[in-house]
């Protein structure tokens, strides 16, 4: 019985990590597609500044 309760301890133990580690996968890939987003903004300045000189 004991094993059993091992068992399945760690059967719920190995799943919620394994929804944090798609959590962390996703918080990634947002931070990912904001650097994306701010990048693109820098050039876009960038260029209107320097269609400004």
């Amino acid at each position: 019985m004991d094993f059993e309760r091992r068992h399945v301890e760690l059967e719920k133990k190995i799943e919620q990590m394994e929804e944090e580690n798609v959590n962390l996968r996703l918080d990634v890939d947002a931070q990912k597609l904001e650097a994306d987003k701010l990048s693109k903004g820098k050039n876009k300045a960038e260029e209107e500044l320097d269609s400004l000189k």
